[in-house]
């Protein structure tokens, strides 16, 4: 089968998974997860598609849409391992959709240059840095699903998707958990980066660097203030949107100028 039509059965699949729960979130009675029969080949079909393309280039493919593609999968893997447990399945209502968008933009986009030249090092500081913006892309997600279940709850009005959200101090911890996850990852990003990468600032990743510790260090911020302060509400909110743009520009904002408009892979 082609890495088209693959492509296309998982994107089905995803549509048909988000479907579920949205009507999941709608219905008075919900089913039982009958979503998870769609999200689990799903995403296994999304990550089978990565590494044929990985096996025919003899390494892994990075580029722009590649790497969108992965943090889409990691994002979809972490709702469908995750969501169950933690009762935190409306995410998939949006990150599924999303998940089968980059995959349909990798799939047109085609293979990008093969990566073999990058030792286990590399290969490592990478694979550490998608895993990163994955858990903290869900964990801005979380931030925007408190939000929006925190003005609901001053309006009495508690409705749709929200309903079936885990009570407001429950999904306060599941965003710090994320968060905590979120950090540990991004801070062994950026040692790996330290000790693996030749001329970290003298290359074209200066730019890249200092707004991935920019970003470390709202999100430390953000950590300790919880902890001393026990801050939350809006200004855990702003604190990691504010994180998690920064993380944004720096890793895909720089590949989307380099990549896709100077041509400089």
């Amino acid at each position: 089968m082609s890495a088209l039509l693959l492509a296309l059965l998982a994107v089905t699949l995803y549509a048909f998974a988000s479907q579920q729960l949205a009507g999941h979130a709608r219905a008075p009675h919900p089913q039982p997860r009958r979503w998870l029969l769609l999200a689990v080949p799903a995403v296994l079909l999304h990550a089978g598609l990565h590494l044929m393309a990985w096996r025919i280039l003899g390494g892994p493919d990075l580029h722009f849409f590649a790497a969108l593609s992965l943090v889409g999968l990691g994002m979809a893997a972490l709702t469908t391992a995750l969501g169950p447990a933690q009762r935190i399945e409306a995410l998939g209502i949006i990150v599924f959709p999303l998940a089968a968008g980059v995959l349909v933009a990798y799939a047109l986009a085609g293979g990008g240059q093969s990566r073999a030249d990058l030792d286990w090092q590399l290969q490592l500081h990478a694979l550490l840095a998608l895993l990163a913006y994955a858990t903290l892309a869900v964990a801005a997600l979380l931030a925007l699903m408190l939000w929006f279940q925190d003005r609901a709850l001053r309006r009495r009005d508690l409705g749709g998707w929200l309903r079936v959200l885990p009570p407001l101090t429950q999904m306060e911890t599941l965003l710090f958990r994320s968060l905590g996850a979120g950090f540990v990852l991004l801070s062994l990003t950026l040692l790996t980066g330290v000790v693996f990468v030749d001329n970290l600032f003298a290359q074209d990743l200066g730019h890249k660097t200092v707004l991935s510790m920019l970003s470390w260090i709202v999100l430390g911020v953000l950590l300790f203030g919880r902890w001393r302060w026990g801050w939350r509400g809006p200004r855990a909110v702003k604190l990691t949107l504010t994180a998690m743009a920064l993380l944004l520009l720096a890793f895909f904002g720089s590949k989307f100028v380099y990549e896709l408009v100077l041509h400089r892979g």
